[in-house]
């Protein structure tokens, strides 16, 4: 049943899997999970409390002394952070913790406890769920994998047009493309859940489609997989 459906999409940075997971799932009526919402909510608290990117031991001190609450908005079907009662959602894309959250997201320790927080948002319901390492490591028996790409260039432009559209100040597409690159390499490289495709996992490049044609891509392989 699609209602109890579980799909997975990983992909680089600015491939567009926040955007297309958010609308899959609300056209099938699921449970939308923006890992990387939960990563950024880490260095949230690394910010706010000082703790350096790459002190692993102290990270994992902050998720467990300040418990993040991660709960559904039962109106828009995602889910919204909350940090002593207060939801931090719109503060994680804040250029502070953009800045570090590449950095930290290699943890073991952090990625661990945070993998046992994804696992456990889908026992009881379907789910769409984008990152880096869900249909390798989160998910790995989900009914859908998709590994959503796009040349770098195009994800380079992407970001830009978001960036402009969201803060209202133009930035340089060489110097996003410079950064997506090196995160590229590390996420690609690091010894933990690393990105790459699960061997099952359909490989969607969206250079030059439009949202609704990605949507409508992996829709189709939605309902091919529940006939």
């Amino acid at each position: 049943m699609v209602e109890h459906v579980s799909i997975a999409i990983d992909g680089p940075a600015g491939a567009g899997k926040s955007t297309v997971a958010r609308i899959v799932a609300k056209r099938l009526g699921l449970l939308y999970v923006d890992t990387g919402a939960m990563y950024r909510s880490v260095a949230w608290l690394a910010v706010r409390f000082g703790v350096r990117p790459s002190d692993e031991l102290g990270l994992t001190r902050l998720l467990d002394e300040y418990l993040l609450g991660f709960e559904r908005d039962p109106a828009l079907g995602t889910l919204v952070v909350r940090f002593q009662n207060q939801d931090i959602t719109p503060e994680l894309r804040s250029p502070e913790v953009s800045g570090i959250v590449s950095q930290l997201s290699v943890h073991p320790l952090v990625r661990e406890r945070l993998t046992s927080i994804q696992r456990s948002l889908r026992r009881d319901t379907g789910v769409v769920m984008d990152g880096r390492d869900i249909g390798t490591v989160v998910m790995p028996d989900a009914d859908v994998k998709v590994f959503l790409t796009a040349s770098l260039d195009e994800r380079a432009r992407r970001r830009a047009e978001e960036i402009t559209a969201a803060q209202g100040r133009e930035v340089s597409e060489v110097s996003i493309r410079k950064s997506m690159a090196e995160r590229d390499a590390r996420d690609s490289s690091r010894d933990v859940a690393p990105l790459r495709p699960a061997a099952d996992a359909y490989i969607l490049d969206s250079t030059g489609k439009s949202i609704d044609e990605v949507v409508d891509e992996i829709l189709r392989l939605v309902r091919e997989s529940v006939k």
